[in-house]
């Protein structure tokens, strides 16, 4: 299957993480094959490690680290590989299960959106050998891939909680496998506002409701018989059940598509408003390039609107928030007797190095949380002499206690000397866990030379 022959050459990592099972049980390879053309194997006659090991995917892997394979087809996953650049070389004696995995209730979906490809008039449904997917199946690939699984996207195509039963399976795998990740995302539109309230407590870990307007009129252009009322609903109930059994999960995002047609600076400011008075944790802006008439040419990447918009975009970092004030932001200074000189260590010790930290933003940041996950700390990523991260989880320290809005701490982090003696820097910045440097959105980070000594 390899295509060392054609000059288009790729690479793909999909193969040795993730795997995407669909509402008949067949698992295919990525999260970008709504007619189930790229199929790997079939939950309903062989075991998900049986698939995850077996002959096709083990081939595909060999393909890829070839340079490309026919199997992937026209699949937009794959990443073009600039010319004379060797094909990463990955290791094919893999796990016996997949780290990742896609769930999918159904391909079914309640509304129309405009132009998509899971729309319901394109027949998507019918390239699916069932309509819902079988509780017992759903259980038993759960119950083996469960140990080995870091995370689970509960949703591909179709509207996940068209099945009935779908909040039952939320709350199976986060009761039966807890280190699991959940995540779903959701139109919000299937749900009575107790079965939003239940998914809350459910124990998920995050939810996204895609809607992508502030009015009726704008949302429904895209969200075809879609009720902006109903799925607003639904947000606001699952912000309210979290808030009242005061649980940090999950974290709620409002993710919105921008179009010609929702772009203003009105309609914008009129969802930050929504979001900032319902009390979503996320409001975030995403940028697309379809359908070809319909996606916003004023937020193109690289125009001076976007730019404006960078860190409200969800594709730039987990932490970028549109909601004013809650994208984190943070001061660090290093406080030194000579604030002019580098810090000085000698090789094999532990420097200990005093900070101020002030939080900017208008949401605090948390010492602790629920599953390690979201905490905030302050880290200290290696660089050499240039500037350049040669080691980014260098080190940590933990905060003191929350910091509030405005507030400023001190913050003492201990950085073992690095083992060559030299000249580097320290980058200090802190870091969400699990998602994100704050760096990534828009942050400023502190760079402080370092000198280790014999």
């Amino acid at each position: 299957m390899a295509l060392n022959h054609l000059a288009t050459r790729y690479t793909c990592s999909w193969p040795w993480n993730i795997l995407v099972m669909l509402c008949d049980g067949r698992i295919v390879c990525g999260c970008s094959d709504p007619y189930a053309q790229r199929v790997l194997g079939d939950t309903r006659t062989t075991p998900l490690h049986a698939i995850w090991t077996g002959e096709t995917i083990t081939r595909l892997r060999a393909d890829l680290n070839a340079g490309g394979s026919a199997f992937c087809g026209d699949c937009p996953l794959k990443l073009p590989l600039a010319e004379g650049t060797a094909p990463p070389q990955r290791g094919l004696d893999v796990p016996p299960q997949p780290s990742r995995l896609y769930i999918e209730c159904t391909a079914a979906c309640n509304i129309s959106c405009f132009q998509a490809c899971c729309a319901p008039e394109t027949g998507i449904t019918r390239t699916r050998e069932a309509g819902m997917l079988d509780v017992d199946l759903f259980t038993r690939v759960v119950d083996e891939a469960g140990p080995s699984l870091g995370r689970i996207d509960f949703f591909n195509y179709g509207e996940a909680f068209l099945h009935k039963r779908a909040v039952e399976m939320c709350e199976y795998i986060k009761s039966t496998f807890p280190q699991i990740y959940l995540y779903t995302s959701t139109n919000g539109l299937a749900f009575t506002e107790e079965s939003a309230r239940r998914l809350a407590r459910s124990g998920i870990d995050e939810v996204t409701l895609s809607i992508d307007g502030a009015t009726q009129e704008t949302y429904a252009r895209y969200r075809q018989r879609g009720r902006f009322d109903v799925a607003m609903a639904t947000l606001r109930a699952m912000v309210d059940e979290k808030r009242r059994i005061g649980r940090d999960v999950p974290t709620i995002n409002w993710r919105y598509i921008l179009f010609t047609w929702n772009d203003s600076d009105e309609e914008m400011d009129r969802a930050r408003r929504i979001a900032t008075e319902i009390g979503v944790d996320r409001l975030t802006w995403e940028i697309t390039d379809h359908p070809e008439g319909a996606f916003s040419r004023r937020f193109v990447p690289g125009s001076p609107d976007y730019e404006l918009i960078r860190y409200e975009v969800w594709d730039t970092s987990n932490l970028c928030n549109a909601i004013p004030g809650a994208t984190p932001r943070a001061r660090i200074d290093v406080d030194t007797a000579f604030p002019s000189l580098p810090i000085i260590g000698r090789r094999g010790k532990t420097l200990k190095v005093h900070t101020r930290v002030r939080n900017l933003s208008e949401r605090p940041f948390p010492r602790v949380a629920s599953y390690g996950r979201r905490l905030v700390r302050l880290g200290a990523q290696l660089c050499d002499q240039g500037g350049t991260v040669t080691e980014r989880d260098y080190a940590r320290a933990w905060l003191p206690h929350d910091i509030a809005p405005g507030q400023e701490v001190r913050v003492v982090i201990e950085i073992p000397a690095p083992a060559r003696t030299g000249r580097y820097q320290l980058k200090f910045d802190l870091v969400s866990e699990g998602v994100s440097w704050f760096e990534a959105c828009g942050s400023q980070t502190t760079l402080k030379p370092l000198v280790i000594l014999p």
